[in-house]
């Protein structure tokens, strides 16, 4: 199902790793990810998300404040893909909290594969220890590691991507399920950082592969204990801006009511 990142031939399992016809080889880490990220595609010494922000994540996230979405993903995918066989891709994966919830509800199908792949080795790793049952790896979403019209469906939370490698890797009539913020998402955060806040820019590009054959806005109103608004902070880009009154405002704070505020767009590949 791998192909190399170097010649792009297909990996075939060894005792340890993984090899293609180029000889190149891979060796799988004990905790059962492989890394394809070759240090030539790499772009920076330690790439993808730092260790803090990666933990503020996992805690954030096993509290159960974004289950709605974690649910809504999951649903939204079985109900396309009701057959056996499929093969599904969490691009941007982290430390797999989507990624198992597309496993529990995929386990009972025959032949099912779900896949998480991130740039970060810290998050991949914390991910493969803690969900035996999925093949993590880590590469880089620009380079995806998979053969042509091998996947049924790839999950894209926020990650980036080339549109070209989503209409390579994808079967055709495969899916493309993207996530991205909505107008209100966390505009209460916002508001505690940034003077002038303003709705989010809902400008997802259109996919010249594929046709846009669902789509869903999931809003909801969270109220975070003060530990939980501190993760949340930690985990997005708004974290650098914040000022230390900021952290102390969210320290202080028993409930702080923030929104959740999402975009679905379940998008189909061109035949």
């Amino acid at each position: 199902m791998f192909i190399c990142p170097l010649c792009q031939q297909l990996l075939e399992k060894q005792q340890g790793g993984w090899r293609c016809a180029g000889n190149h080889q891979f060796d799988q880490a004990r905790e059962g990810y492989v890394n394809l990220l070759p240090v030539q595609h790499k772009g920076s010494k330690i790439p993808g998300d730092s260790p803090e922000m990666m933990q503020a994540r996992r805690n954030f996230l096993d509290a159960g404040y974004y289950q709605p979405l974690r649910d809504a993903v999951t649903a939204m995918l079985t109900e396309h893909l009701p057959g056996p066989d499929v093969r599904i891709l969490d691009i941007g994966c982290g430390e797999g909290y989507y990624t198992a919830g597309m496993a529990a509800a995929f386990e009972s199908r025959p032949g099912a594969e779900i896949y998480g792949l991130d740039v970060a080795k810290i998050a991949i790793k914390s991910a493969a220890k803690r969900y035996k049952a999925i093949r993590f790896c880590v590469a880089s979403s620009y380079r995806l590691p998979f053969a042509d019209n091998s996947l049924s469906a790839v999950l894209r939370i926020y990650a980036p991507c080339k549109d070209e490698e989503l209409a390579r890797t994808l079967t055709p009539g495969g899916y493309l399920l993207t996530v991205t913020p909505a107008s209100r998402h966390l505009m209460q955060l916002k508001a505690l950082i940034y003077q002038d806040v303003k709705l989010h820019e809902e400008n997802e590009h259109p996919l010249d592969a594929f046709d846009c054959v669902q789509e869903q806005r999931l809003s909801y109103p969270m109220s975070l204990q003060p530990q939980a608004s501190l993760d949340l902070l930690q985990m997005t880009p708004f974290a650098w801006r914040a000022t230390e009154t900021v952290r102390e405002t969210l320290a202080a704070s028993e409930d702080f009511a923030c929104e959740a505020d999402f975009r679905l767009r379940l998008w189909q590949r061109k035949r």
